[in-house]
């Protein structure tokens, strides 16, 4: 599995619940083996290539736009 950085003996508390130290993540995917391993991998619960309804919105307007033969203004920006 690789080296570890961190070593220590944990107990269950009266809510089976175990405390992990110095978490570096808030979240993690929980896998439970017959064997009584448990392995933790760190989650991130987020959508990071999601693109909000106003994005679409703005891109269909802009390909429709596009599409009706408008063509949008350059900027200089050379000047800043």
């Amino acid at each position: 599995m690789g080296t570890y950085v961190r070593e220590y003996d944990a107990k269950l508390d009266s809510r089976n619940r175990i405390t992990l130290r110095r978490a570096k993540y808030p979240f993690f995917h929980v896998r439970e083996y017959e064997d009584g391993r448990i392995l933790l991998e760190p989650r991130e619960l987020t959508e990071p290539f999601r693109i909000s309804p106003e994005d679409l919105q703005a891109l269909d307007k802009a390909i429709e736009e596009m599409n009706n033969g408008y063509e949008p203004q350059v900027f200089d920006l050379s000047a800043w």
